[in-house]
């Protein structure tokens, strides 16, 4: 009967086997970690330019302020150049106190530069009307003419009301009657001889007829009417959108803004359009 042995070269095997293992294992824990991986480039910066800020009335009347303090102090005037090149869109209210007598004759400088309603012959129709003033040859922009061809005013009244709605202050009884304020805020839309003519009134008022319904009369705005100045400031010889002037330094300084108008209109108290008047 035969016996079975165990093979001698068995344990020599498994010692070998084993030694492999451990060798194979080492080998693993000595390999070198992985290199990390390299950060990934920051993404490039990406600028966002702003829209120029459009100036409307409240925004231009603080304008006004500094310049006209400047003014006063006597010293340099550098901050209004900013404003040269930026867009302005500029509300005004007119007719609070209800119609003028009668409609603007043309060439009556009393109005020039300021939007005013009447009533028709007939009371049936209102009559809208702002005619520039001729500024080209005044004493506001005396010196400056010979860079410009001409040169005409529109006036923004009430520059102490930065809203552009009517006055709710009720006048002091006790006071008296009391004369209006002189103007002391104004945009001059200025041509040069090589520019265009199309936004040129020439003496020429903006004017619009409002009819009432069923051959009714329009009834009385208790908010007024509006007039809309849209275009761009532009600069004076010296580089600055304002200019002011003072008779005496007891007086509030005069300044006019330098603009090129792109658009006017007129509107009722609740922002409908009636008409308007473009450059191009």
């Amino acid at each position: 009967m035969l016996i079975p042995t165990a093979s001698p070269r068995s344990p020599m095997v498994v010692l070998a086997a084993a030694g492999l293992l451990a060798v194979s294992a080492c080998d693993r824990e000595a390999a070198p970690a992985p290199a990390p991986p390299e950060p990934a480039a920051p993404a490039p910066a990406v600028t966002v330019t702003a829209p120029p800020i459009v100036l409307d009335r409240t925004g231009f009347l603080a304008a006004v302020d500094a310049a006209a303090s400047d003014y006063a102090a006597g010293g340099p005037i550098t901050s209004q150049t900013s404003l040269v090149g930026r867009r302005f869109t500029i509300r005004q209210v007119f007719g609070c106190s209800g119609p003028a007598a009668t409609p603007p004759a043309p060439g009556d400088a009393s109005s020039n530069g300021l939007g005013v309603w009447s009533w028709s012959a007939d009371h049936k129709s209102q009559l809208l009307n702002l005619t520039p003033g001729d500024w080209t040859n005044s004493a506001l922009l005396a010196g400056e003419t010979p860079t410009w061809e001409a040169a005409e005013g529109f006036w923004i009244t009430r520059p102490w009301q930065r809203g552009d709605g009517c006055p709710g202050a009720q006048p002091d009884p006790l006071a008296g009657q009391a004369a209006a304020s002189p103007q002391t805020v104004g945009l001059a839309a200025v041509f040069t001889a090589e520019g265009s003519r199309l936004g040129r009134r020439n003496g020429r008022a903006y004017n619009f007829i409002l009819r009432g319904e069923g051959g009714q009369p329009p009834a009385i705005p208790p908010g007024g009417y509006r007039v809309v100045m849209e275009g761009r400031f532009t600069a004076f010889p010296d580089g600055r959108a304002i200019r002011c002037r003072a008779a005496s330094v007891d007086q509030r300084p005069v300044c006019i803004a330098a603009v090129q108008m792109d658009r006017v209109a007129f509107e009722n108290a609740d922002g409908a359009l009636l008409s308007e008047w473009r450059t191009g």
